[in-house]
């Protein structure tokens, strides 16, 4: 599964959380069905999502590229550290969620 390709039909045909503390929070209530992260995300801020995604029971995984590149992935002009998926839509990006 390509993952950049599923994270873009999760943003175009489902309903994402951009932004580190939108995903904290969507972690700490436990309506994120799954947590993007990318590779240079704080290492103090990526900690306490991947803390509190396990906590509650969501799945978190590490996108390869940087913020930028996981801005682009997502069609924004501007940096993204993480995003939720809350509804998948057409994407398979759950079971990118499953191998995590």
């Amino acid at each position: 599964m390509d993952l950049s390709k599923a994270i873009r039909t999760a943003v175009d045909t489902g309903k994402v959380s951009l932004g580190i503390d939108g995903s904290l929070k969507r972690a700490l209530a436990a309506d994120a069905k799954l947590i993007v992260v990318a590779s240079n995300c704080p290492v103090e801020r990526k900690a306490d999502l991947q803390h509190y995604a396990k906590l509650s029971g969501v799945p978190c995984v590490d996108f390869v590229g940087t913020s930028v590149e996981l801005g682009i992935v997502c069609g924004k002009p501007f940096p993204v550290s993480a995003l939720s998926v809350i509804e998948e839509g057409n994407s398979d990006i759950l079971s990118a969620g499953e191998t995590a």
